[in-house]
């Protein structure tokens, strides 16, 4: 009777502290090889203030997780997957049924997840008055069609990160065309459009929201600093919106986009334990806070009345 109670004991304190162990079961996790291991993770550059919050908080929730982040453009991170030199990706847009179909004859199978739904944002010096662009001004813009400031009475000066990235694409698929007009130029990253905007009146930058959006991060409030974020509006006889979390839900935002989570590595490894992070409970959370739209999480929707 002694020996059965002192075993009963011993089990109940067991399972107390295998309970009270901060291990991968406690986000719903199949295998605790999720929180185990080295991953290298090709992701756009748009989206870096966002992986460098969740890579970091993976991390110390599980201290056996190594996630190397590399910040690339969206085009170089889908060459660098199809040639098999990552299993795991962040990009704007899910591939296309004849991508998915290619890597089908090949035997592999893909695995994709919206995580976020994000906003394209344009930026102007705060010396420019103009502070409001409807989708087609900027499509003229783009095109060459409409090149000078109002209020300025300048040329206008559209920068952007880096060719074939998110925000490259997103403004070639936006005007329809392969190639974007010689008064468009790239420099290397979202911070480098955000501080040529600062030195200049002129600049009307293309970034990231996720670059601007995060009020709780330091390095987010210097950014900010020096920058107005325009109001954009579909047509002139449709309302104007910046891009906040509520609109890009709603769709009012009109440059509205996703955020895709790809990957080809074996269910129980390390690069299916972070997308499921980025998928579940706390990295919905993350994207919350940063502002942006959570794609699984439920979203709540908060009207002010100001009559």
């Amino acid at each position: 009777m002694k020996n059965s109670f002192f075993v009963s004991a011993l089990i109940a304190l067991m399972v107390i502290l295998i309970s009270c162990e901060p291990n991968e079961r406690h986000l719903g996790f199949e295998s605790d090889t999720h929180g185990r291991g080295k991953a290298t993770i090709l992701i756009e550059e748009s989206f870096k203030p966002l992986f460098e919050t969740s890579i970091y908080t993976f991390e110390s929730q599980f201290p056996h997780a190594d996630i190397i982040p590399d910040y690339m453009a969206e085009g170089e991170i889908i060459n660098d997957f199809f040639a098999n030199k990552v299993k795991t990706i962040c990009i704007s847009r899910d591939f296309t049924e004849e991508e998915k179909a290619t890597l089908r004859k090949k035997n592999v199978e893909v695995r994709s997840d919206r995580i976020a739904f994000d906003g394209v944002t344009l930026i102007v010096n705060p010396e420019n008055p103009d502070s409001a662009i409807t989708v087609d001004r900027l499509k003229r813009i783009i095109m060459g069609k409409d090149s000078i400031w109002p209020g300025l009475k300048t040329k206008i000066n559209v920068v952007y990160d880096q060719v074939n990235s998110a925000n490259f694409n997103y403004l070639r698929q936006l005007v329809g065309q392969k190639n974007l007009p010689v008064n468009i130029f790239a420099v290397k990253s979202n911070a480098e459009v955000i501080a040529y905007v600062k030195k200049n009146k002129s600049a009307l930058g293309v970034i990231g929201l996720n670059w601007i959006s995060d009020q709780d991060d330091f390095d987010v409030k210097d950014f900010v600093k020096g920058l107005k974020v325009m109001s954009v509006a579909e047509s002139k006889s449709k309302p104007f919106f910046k891009p906040y979390a509520g609109v890009i839900y709603t769709r009012e935002y009109p440059l509205r986009r996703e955020v895709w989570m790809i990957n080809k590595a074996k269910r129980s490894g390390i690069h299916t334990g972070f997308v499921l992070f980025m998928t579940g409970e706390k990295g919905q959370t993350i994207i919350t806070k940063s502002a942006l739209v959570p794609a699984t999480a439920p979203v709540r929707l908060i009207q002010l009345n100001t009559q």
